[in-house]
């Protein structure tokens, strides 16, 4: 059976239980009203007669998102964890240390419409997926037993590029293509603009490629690596094991790239030459 205090503005419940002959009560805080407070014992006492022990330390939301990154995300690559770090300075920015047992469903919907109020709508999506995973995890190990985050609404005020918008046609890509062949001498970014036209290529490929990935005779080039660009840390894996690849190029940009090394000086620092 269950009692309540008020403490100052706030209210407490203590349900009863007894461990081995000895009393063990089990006691929180914290609640605006009574009634929270009430339906909050409730929930302890069902999971009491269900043999569920109730996981009374509080967790700050910040510090288990932190040690969830770094216990379940040993296997990403340094460009994602950088996002799971992105979205951890966001949880830090909002909630502050606020326990992850004390967040609402009402709280993480006022958290998302506020992100979304600067930000479109896929990346609130993406910040609300990686917040989603965490939590499933905090309730599997029994430290809550509310998905605050299930149901959420996803918001988004900023517009983002319909699709059109992101990528060329065809016409395009031929009017481009030839005007990067007519500008190959006049620096190296069209050469890497043309890569990327004609291989399919990630950027973060595209700039971790060295000179024995190109195989002139079979106009072949090796993807096994990319370049973090992003941190600077230098070579890295590619985004998964299946972007390991041959990608067979077309020979005129393959000769374009076999005058360019003619012309420049190997890299004699690098690690892959």
């Amino acid at each position: 059976m269950a009692s309540f205090t008020k403490r100052g503005k706030t209210w407490q419940y203590t349900v009863s239980r007894r461990i081995n002959g000895k009393s063990k009560p089990i006691r929180k805080g914290g609640f605006k009203t009574k009634k929270e407070a009430q339906v909050a014992a409730a929930e302890v006492e069902e999971g009491l007669r269900k043999g569920l022990v109730p996981y009374l330390r509080l967790e700050p939301f910040d510090k288990y998102f932190e040690e969830w990154i770094d216990l379940y995300k040993k296997d990403v690559s340094r460009v994602t964890i950088k996002r799971y770090k992105d979205t951890l300075r966001t949880i830090q920015e909002y909630f502050g240390h606020k326990p992850i047992q004390d967040i609402s469903k009402r709280d993480y919907q006022a958290f998302l419409n506020e992100y979304g109020q600067t930000r479109a709508k896929e990346t609130t999506r993406k910040l609300n997926n990686h917040i989603r995973a965490c939590v499933r995890d905090a309730i599997d190990e029994g430290i809550i037993r509310v998905d605050f985050t299930r149901g959420a609404t996803i918001t988004g005020h900023v517009e983002a590029k319909r699709p059109e918008e992101k990528h060329l046609n065809y016409e395009e890509s031929k009017v481009l293509l030839n005007e990067l062949y007519n500008r190959l001498d006049r620096a190296l970014a069209y050469y890497l603009l043309l890569l990327g036209l004609t291989s399919g290529m990630r950027y973060a490929e595209m700039v971790g490629l060295t000179r024995k990935d190109f195989d002139f005779k079979n106009n072949v080039i090796n993807v096994d690596k990319t370049w973090d660009y992003k941190t600077g840390d230098g070579f890295a894996k590619t985004k998964t094991d299946l972007s390991n690849r041959k990608i067979k190029m077309d020979a005129r940009t393959m000769a374009a790239f076999k005058n360019l090394f003619a012309e420049m000086p190997s890299n004699p620092s690098s690690a892959y030459q």
